[in-house]
Formats: C-alpha cells, sequence, structure tokens
C-alpha cells in the first residue's frame, strides 16, 4: 500500500511540475498572438496613409 501510495504522490508532483513549466509557453504564445494582431490592426491604417499620399499631390511638384 505504501509504494501505491508512493507513486500517487511522485505523479501528482510530476504533472504539477509539468504544469508549471508550460506556463511560459503559455506566455509566448499569447504574446505572439497579440503582437500578430496589432500588426494586422496597422495594415489598413498604413494603407489609407499611402493612397492619400499618392492621391495629394506634393507643393515641390507646384513649382515646376
Amino acid at each position: 500500500m505504501t509504494a501505491r501510495l508512493l507513486l500517487k504522490n511522485t505523479i501528482k508532483a510530476l504533472l504539477a511540475a509539468a504544469v508549471l513549466l508550460q506556463t511560459g509557453c503559455l506566455g509566448a504564445v499569447v504574446g505572439t498572438a497579440v503582437d500578430v494582431t496589432v500588426e494586422v490592426a496597422k495594415v489598413p491604417f498604413k494603407v489609407a496613409g499611402a493612397v492619400v499620399d499618392v492621391a495629394t499631390p506634393d507643393a515641390d511638384d507646384e513649382e515646376d
């Protein structure tokens, strides 16, 4: 009976250690997902700014 109890406690300790070690990986995945989301949200504004730059004549061109 003591060996069985020792085995159960060992398995519980290993599972707890595995869960605690995985939190670093989870943080990296969440951080990457947030970075990608922010970059995707910036794209329409960059495109709109480029369109405005192309559509708006420069002051230097009018002097010629």
